[in-house]
């Protein structure tokens, strides 16, 4: 049911929502970045002084353009580990967008679902933005710590975070709170296998900017076929 599910989203990767979600994504995400480094720079100028004067040196002068140039080096380096969290929060605000695609195509007897009002989807964006960062740092640690060997107990970890947050949006898509919460606790095993399904890819880079689209699909065709299982 997993392989097959993950299959079926795969198939789907060059309907033009999925293509089009993910460049939304890195888009805002460069815009952001891009955003933060301008407002730096614009901090340095307001606050450093032209010339600065050090016991022993004396006075030292282009301490701003020396500035400068290190947050341009710092930005870079910070854009190395906050690309992907952000582009992937970003792709959050779409997820619906991917999960009406995938049901168009696949389950085109159903209604269009409601969506969510604007402050739940920014609400779980964040949530997800705040989740990611917090595992990537995780990670570094972890496979600092256990010279590469936890990178399962991460992946472990990750899916099960993963699994809660993916089936969850897309279960309240269509099912009351309290029904979208037993159903994610009945199929609690089998979410998270297909959350570690979704983990793996988020250590390969640029690989891991496709698993938020993959991962709506994905547990748009779980939740349906969960759905229609007898209990």
């Amino acid at each position: 049911m997993i392989l097959g599910a993950f299959r079926q989203a795969l198939a789907q990767t060059g309907d033009p929502v999925f293509r089009k979600v993910i460049w939304l994504g890195l888009a805002l995400a460069l815009a952001l970045l891009f955003a933060m480094y301008a407002l730096m720079l614009l901090v340095i100028q307001i606050f450093t002084p032209d010339t600065l004067t050090i016991p022993i040196a004396g006075e030292v002068r282009g301490l701003g353009t020396l500035l400068s140039f290190g947050s341009l080096v710092f930005m870079l380096v910070l854009s190395i580990f906050l690309m992907v969290p952000v582009a992937s929060a970003f792709t959050g605000l779409f997820l619906d967008d991917v999960a009406d695609a995938v049901e168009a195509r696949h389950y085109p007897q159903l209604a269009l679902a409601p969506r969510a009002s604007l402050w739940v989807t920014l609400t779980d964006s964040a949530r997800y933005f705040a989740l990611l960062v917090g595992l990537n740092l995780l990670g570094i640690l972890v496979f600092a710590v256990s010279g590469g060997l936890g990178i399962v107990a991460l992946w472990l970890l990750n899916g099960f975070l993963l699994a809660r947050e993916y089936f969850t949006m897309i279960a309240l898509r269509r099912l009351p709170p309290a029904e979208a919460y037993a159903m994610r606790s009945r199929h609690g095993l089998r979410l998270w296998v297909a959350g570690v399904l979704m983990a793996i890819p988020l250590s390969v880079p640029l690989l891991n900017l496709f698993v938020p689209v993959l991962g709506a699909a994905t547990f748009t065709h779980l939740y349906h076929r969960l759905r229609n299982q007898p209990r």
